[in-house]
């Protein structure tokens, strides 16, 4: 789906990844999960491109998730896999997390499982082989996308800023639908490993100015980080 020029998603508010395209090439952001594979396909061929194009996957953390179809486009076109250190043995399947779901209610958990169970979440495809990166850093793939540490949902979460598609992937150091309550608009996500520290680190957003505020789970948010991050608070406390 097209969000923006170059910008594109993948997915739907239950998980989603995304598409920076340019003339150089694709860069990946997030790789949903690994039955979104076709969802990947068929917005490739729609833009006349294939994954022979895509230049690289940045993830924003090494959940289940948001490893999908990495491991695919590694193994089978090449495409290196950027990924924290400090979540590097995550993605590669060495440190398993056991998640803390706190508030439910049915009919979100339900369509989240359902979706997810459609889609093969419900087994993880970890990678063999990662590249690993550290706040700070511009990475040479197409859309120059800068790295910003936001450690808390896990200690080497990030989100991604891609000032040519006027971008920032928050993957889930926020949401703006909660997966296990419905509750909508920008709120601390769940299943994070220090909710403190999380909330802490939205600090470092502060001097990034953007449109779109682009999370793994939840509408795409147009409104800007500096509004996003303020809600976020707001439903924390």
């Amino acid at each position: 789906m097209k969000l923006d020029h170059q910008l594109h998603r993948i997915g739907n508010d239950i998980v989603a990844a995304y598409l920076v395209v340019t003339d150089e090439g694709i860069t990946v952001i997030d790789a949903g999960l690994s039955g979104q594979w076709r969802d990947l396909l068929a917005e490739l061929s729609g833009l006349g491109r294939a994954p022979a194009d895509i230049r690289g996957v940045v993830l924003t953390h090494g959940d289940g998730d948001h490893l999908g179809f990495a491991e695919r486009l590694r193994r089978e076109h090449g495409v290196p896999v950027y990924i924290h250190e400090a979540d590097a043995a995550r993605a590669r399947g060495e440190v398993k997390v056991s998640p803390t779901f706190g508030r439910v209610r049915p009919g979100p958990i339900a369509r989240f499982l359902w979706y997810a169970a459609r889609k093969g979440g419900l087994r993880t495809t970890y990678l063999t082989e990662v590249q690993e990166i550290t706040a700070g850093q511009v990475l040479d793939l197409p859309g120059a996308p800068r790295i910003i540490g936001l450690p808390g949902h896990s200690p080497g979460s990030v989100a991604v800023h891609v000032p040519a598609v006027n971008a920032l992937f928050v993957g889930d150091a926020l949401t703006t639908k909660h997966v296990l309550t419905g509750q909508e608009g920008p709120q601390p996500a769940p299943f994070t490993d220090d909710p403190e520290q999380a909330l802490a680190s939205l600090d470092e957003l502060a001097q990034v100015e953007c449109k779109w505020v682009l999370p793994g789970h939840g509408t795409p948010w147009s409104g800007g980080v500096s509004e996003a991050v303020i809600r976020v608070r707001a439903a924390q406390g």
